[in-house]
C-alpha cells in the first residue's frame, strides 16, 4: 500500500532527523487516518521537496517521524498550464482535481463569455479557497510533492497576455481542423491548455485567442465536458512529451 501523505513546512529536512508533522494535518494524521507508531508515511512541502520514513510517536495532534528518505521532484523540462473555464456545479473543481493527478503545474480560473458561473468580487475569495484546497487534497492523493499554483481569476484579455508568454498555447474546441496529437509540441518551456465552459467558447473568444498565438485542436471525436476535456488533453500532451524524450 501506498504511504500517506500530508503536506507542512520542511526546513532543510536531513536522512536522520525527526520531524513532528502538527496543526491541521497533524490532526488529521492522528485522528482522522489513525496513523500509528511503526506506520511509514510522507511529508511533503507542495514545492518538490518530501521526507519519508516511520513514524515514531503518536498523539491527539500530531505525528512524529524518522527521516529515513529525503526526496526531491525531478526537474520537468515542460511545465503545463491550465486555463479552466469557471463552471457551474463542481465541474470545474471535478476538473482540477483530474488535472492535478496528472501533474499539472498551474492552474488559472478563467472568465469566459458563456461561464454560467461568475466570480463577484465578494465570491472570488472564497471561489479560490476552493479551488486551493482541492489541488491540496489532489495533491495528496495521488502522491505528488508539488502543489499546483492556482491564480487569481482570468479575463480573456489576461489570458491573452499569458498567451504571449508561452512556448506553445492551445484552445480545445470541437470545431478544430486538427488533432492534438498531430501537431509539434516543444520539447521544453511552458504549454498552455485553454478549457471553455459548458456552453463552449463564442467565435469571437476563439479568434481572440488564436491572434494571440494559441492553437485549436481536438482531442476527442466526441465533444466532451469542461471536466474532462483537459484532463484528456494533458494526457495526450505527455505521451506525445514522453515521446520526445525516448527519442533523444
Amino acid at each position: 500500500m501506498t504511504e500517506a501523505l500530508f503536506l507542512a513546512d520542511l526546513d532543510s529536512p536531513q536522512v536522520g532527523d525527526t520531524f513532528t508533522l502538527g496543526g491541521d494535518e497533524g490532526r488529521h494524521a492522528a485522528a482522522v487516518r489513525r496513523i500509528r507508531v511503526g506506520e511509514t508515511i510522507m511529508v511533503a512541502d507542495g514545492a518538490g521537496t518530501g521526507i519519508k520514513g516511520p513514524v515514531t510517536a503518536v498523539d491527539k495532534a500530531s505525528v512524529t517521524l524518522e527521516i529515513a528518505q529525503v526526496l526531491h521532484a525531478e526537474g520537468a523540462t515542460v511545465r503545463y498550464h491550465a486555463a479552466q473555464a469557471l463552471a457551474k456545479g463542481d465541474r470545474s473543481e471535478l476538473a482540477i482535481e483530474m488535472l492535478t493527478e496528472l501533474g499539472v503545474d498551474r492552474v488559472i480560473p478563467w472568465q469566459s463569455a458563456r461561464s454560467i458561473v461568475r466570480w463577484a468580487p465578494e465570491r472570488e475569495a472564497r471561489g479560490l479557497a476552493r479551488w486551493r484546497s482541492t489541488v491540496r487534497e489532489a495533491t495528496k492523493q495521488s502522491r505528488r510533492l508539488r502543489v499546483p499554483v492556482v491564480t487569481s481569476p482570468m479575463t480573456t484579455r489576461e489570458l491573452v497576455l499569458l498567451i504571449e508568454q508561452m512556448d506553445a498555447a492551445f484552445v480545445l474546441h470541437e470545431g478544430a481542423a486538427v488533432s492534438l496529437n498531430r501537431v509539434d509540441v516543444p520539447a521544453e518551456g511552458d504549454i498552455l491548455i485553454i478549457i471553455g465552459p459548458e456552453g463552449g467558447l463564442t467565435d469571437d473568444e476563439v479568434a481572440t485567442l488564436e491572434a494571440a498565438g494559441a492553437r485549436q485542436v481536438l482531442v476527442s471525436d466526441g465533444v466532451l465536458r469542461t471536466s474532462t476535456a483537459g484532463v484528456v488533453a494533458l494526457a495526450q500532451l505527455q505521451a506525445l512529451q514522453h515521446r520526445i524524450t525516448q527519442a533523444k
